[in-house]
């Protein structure tokens, strides 16, 4: 009899698989507190828009037995307007990790590679690991995406580069100008894809707009997610826009009816009318932007933070243990080991209340070290 292991491939048996943190009840339970405070995942803390709340409230709970439009008809529509494109042009997924995996599928396959950071989202990293395709890291430059050698890194057998702009974590950002040299020198050798996840919250006119980058260059996807500005993460909406060709042959490779109903209705009530949530949201992270710059600054811990809703700082204790300190005072934060930033943590940056506590959090916990 064959054994189950001879029948998985080499690149799936060397591949660690990713162990999600447990329920919020079961950590409350584990570290004995009443409240968890989430500043781990860069979620919204407003929630999501007004009018995406009432799209969820009127969902009917009869519509549970019906599957949900298959290719997201409406909110490609609704993107479309938003955004003055063919909605022919935007491709839906469940979450942007699923929108990456089928762009992998789409352009790659085994002896292919693709290029991204080596200290950047991770999972442009796993998708290729567990489907056999080779990444090549490129290491930061002072916090932030090196053009140069990300371009050097560039083979033939290069097909997409992942550009995270902002990058997470460290939120540091190409502008204009330098994303415009980049396309240029590479010159539609490979794909790139530009995520921009927290594009919504950059407000530099200097920063690039994927939607105007991608008409003048045919090799550029661009990604967004509802799940960080609009405050939709539990729903997981997340999208592509490229031009009609590309787009056509990435949804060749996807899933259809993964994005479910309610997911839809209120990502599209987001789309159309969550204009006054963006201006709310951005006010709330310039205000704690700037309070846990002075924390950091009056402890004395370095600290990095571009556009996006997180700070990231080094802590003079292993990240890991101060992770478990602050959980025992019911605040969570995201521990940056895993993204090759031993001894940083990064903060999601909330409303002042919640600031002030991971703030009152964090001093005691070194103080008593």
């Amino acid at each position: 009899m064959t054994r189950l292991i001879d029948l998985v491939p080499p690149h799936v048996l060397g591949f660690e698989s990713y162990v999600p943190s447990r329920p919020d009840e079961v950590l409350r339970r584990q570290y004995g507190v009443d409240a968890l405070l989430r500043l781990n995942n860069n979620e919204n803390a407003l929630g999501p828009p007004q009018a995406a709340r009432e799209a969820l409230a009127a969902f009917p709970p009869v519509q549970g037995a019906v599957y949900p439009n298959g290719d997201c008809h409406f909110l490609r529509e609704a993107l479309g307007r938003a955004f003055g494109k063919d909605p022919g042009q935007f491709l839906v997924g469940n979450g942007s990790c699923e929108v990456i995996t089928s762009v992998i599928k789409a352009f790659c396959q085994p002896g292919d590679a693709i290029v991204t950071a080596d200290k950047t989202f991770a999972v442009y990293e796993w998708v290729a690991a567990f489907s056999g395709i080779e990444t090549r890291l490129v290491p930061l430059k002072d916090y932030a995406l090196d053009p140069e050698a990300m371009l050097e890194a560039v083979t033939e057998r290069t097909k997409i580069v992942f550009v995270c702009n902002p990058n997470n974590p460290t939120g540091s950002w190409w502008d204009k100008a330098v994303l415009e040299r980049f396309l240029e020198r590479l010159a539609g050798r490979a794909v790139v894809v530009l995520d921009e996840a927290y594009r919504e919250f950059a407000e530099s006119p200097d920063f690039p707009d994927g939607m105007d980058v991608l008409e003048r260059h045919l090799n550029v996807l661009v990604f967004r997610t509802f799940s960080k500005m609009y405050g939709l993460a539990a729903l997981r909406v997340g999208y592509l826009c490229g031009a009609v060709e590309s787009v056509d042959f990435v949804r060749r490779t996807h899933l259809v009816y993964s994005v479910n109903a309610p997911g839809q209705l209120a990502a599209r009530a987001a789309v159309e009318d969550g204009a006054a949530h963006v201006k709310a949201t951005r006010r709330m992270v310039a205000q704690a932007r700037g309070y846990l710059r002075g924390v950091f600054d009056s402890l004395g811990l370095e600290h990095v933070s571009g556009e996006g809703n997180y700070i990231m700082a080094r802590v003079p204790v292993p990240d890991t243990l101060l992770y478990r300190l602050l959980m025992r005072q019911g605040v969570m934060v995201r521990t940056m080991t895993g993204f090759r930033f031993p001894n940083w943590i990064r903060v999601t940056l909330a409303e002042q209340p919640a600031m002030e506590a991971f703030a009152a959090a964090l001093r005691k916990s070194l103080d008593g070290r």
